[in-house]
């Protein structure tokens, strides 16, 4: 059954559906079948305008900065039970608007976003925002007008993790999806209004990145957090830099596996074939760079081409699917020159490296593998963002976090081995913001985010709430 594509006539600003200033449209293109999946408003400078005006105002003078936190909770717990009420058909139109294999995106896509409303509403519950010390009164008070970019790859779990801290520290928010899933985007803006959210608190404007960087450097803002691209997030950062605004970013990765001698080949595949090609390998913490020991360095390429040869690529609706088309044409074009660019330094692709034959439309790549490569050649190095590993040698486990650290990424990163104390102790020397052992999922309760280039301070945990709040200290008389 084909998903239902919403539509909506206008942008979500002030607790009200409003026309685009300009008129703007952001035509979405199916990346299966490469024709017009539907039709979203775009939103121009003149709406970010009236969206930071929205949450200002919401901010300064509405009530939701001064509700108790169980008021504010009492909101979110409307919208986490809409939100899991419409999942199903959440799950299915992110599918269709960026590929995300239906087989992962129930958890990927709109698992997640329950489970982060959960843990900031308990979270929050016992939550200490004031606090007697000495003879002051020591406050976290909301930061202010908070600007949230999400990229296309995980929209709803990338917002949520975002909106339910800031939200429920008091915060007001406007959001910019990304263009590629921008009706998503207005999705969670209905589910935001039926729960009730009061006007001006959430304000949903889809833009591309010309609108974008005018909402960063929007002086009603005070604090602007961004997920997406390392060369985005660095101007980003300098906008925000120039004008003293608080920032958070969430960046780029080229995470490092490392395989140790001791570890059990076909067990580590199994792991693999997610760690490495989740959603299509559109995911910054894929494990992408593959290190293996030299002396099982044949035996590791051999099983990674025969793990990718049993990968099923199609149709991402279709639930045996595991690889689906890419999010874009551009995005496709990106990997293609990535490929070449590998082989043209000397690394050989041993498996994959083309489109499917099986595929006659949609942006697919075949999942694929390089073999003979330098950790100094580009596709070592860059953020491909597509299905596609590069196989590296290591002497001994000294080498191996020498090579996991030689990146100006330090996003994420695994260790594969029988023996898990091992592993964490080679963990704790690669410079990276989580590390893996063994495929463990990462975990809500724990911080997100990245060293070096990867990014600048932290989401999920107690962590991501402290992003949202200042520190007051009011010093009383004896």
């Amino acid at each position: 059954m084909a998903p239902v594509i919403p539509e909506f006539e206008g942008l979500y600003i002030g607790g009200r559906w409003v026309p685009p200033a300009g008129g703007d449209r952001i035509v979405q293109i199916s990346p299966l079948t490469e024709q017009p999946l539907g039709v979203a408003p775009a939103a121009s400078n003149a709406d970010m305008d009236l969206a930071v005006a929205a949450a200002r105002k919401a901010f300064d003078e509405g009530p939701w900065p001064r509700m108790s936190v169980e008021e504010r909770i009492a909101v979110l717990k409307r919208v986490r039970d809409l939100y899991a009420e419409r999942a199903a058909g959440i799950a299915e139109l992110i599918t269709a608007e960026m590929g995300c294999p239906s087989s992962i995106a129930g958890l990927l896509q709109v698992g997640y976003p329950v489970q982060v409303i959960d843990y900031y509403v308990e979270l929050c519950r016992s939550w200490e925002f004031e606090e007697k010390r000495g003879h002051s009164i020591v406050r976290q008070v909301p930061v202010g007008v908070v600007a949230a970019i999400v990229p296309w790859n995980t929209p709803h779990s990338t917002f949520t993790v975002k909106l339910a801290p800031a939200l429920l520290s008091g915060c007001t928010v406007v959001a910019k999806p990304s263009p590629e899933t921008a009706l998503d985007g207005l999705v969670l803006a209905e589910i935001f209004a039926e729960a009730g959210v009061p006007e001006g608190v959430l304000n949903v404007v889809p833009a591309g990145a010309e609108s974008g960087e005018y909402l960063v450097g929007h002086p009603g803002v005070d604090m602007v957090t961004f997920t997406g691209s390392t060369a985005a997030g660095s101007r980003v950062g300098s906008i925000c830099g120039s004008a003293i605004r608080r920032f958070s970013l969430e960046l780029g990765g080229k995470s490092a596996a490392v395989i140790l001698d001791d570890a059990d080949i076909p067990s580590v595949m199994q792991g693999l074939r997610f760690a490495s090609f989740l959603n299509s390998g559109q995911v910054c913490t894929n494990q992408t760079r593959i290190l293996a020991p030299k002396h099982r360095y044949t035996e590791v390429v051999e099983a990674l081409c025969e793990m990718v040869s049993t990968m099923t690529v199609g149709d991402p609706a279709d639930p045996a699917t595991e690889v689906g088309p890419l999010v874009s044409q551009r995005q496709r074009d990106r990997v293609e020159r990535y490929i070449a660019i590998g082989e043209q330094e000397g690394a050989k692709i041993a498996a994959g490296g083309g489109r499917p034959s099986s595929q006659p439309t949609g942006w697919f790549i075949e999942p694929t593998v390089f073999c003979d490569v330098d950790n100094s050649m580009t596709i070592a190095q860059d953020e491909i963002f597509g299905p596609v590993v590069a196989v590296v040698a290591y002497d001994d486990d000294d080498h191996a976090v020498e090579i996991a650290n030689d990146s100006r990424y330090g996003l994420g990163g695994g260790v594969w081995t029988a023996d898990v104390e091992r592993g964490i102790d080679l963990a704790r020397r690669i410079r990276t913001g989580q590390v893996s052992i063994n495929g463990a999922d990462n975990e809500v309760v724990a911080p997100f985010g990245g060293f070096k280039q990867s990014g600048l301070g932290r989401e999920s945990g107690p962590e991501g709430l402290l992003g949202y709040l200042e520190t007051q200290s009011v010093f009383c008389p004896d």
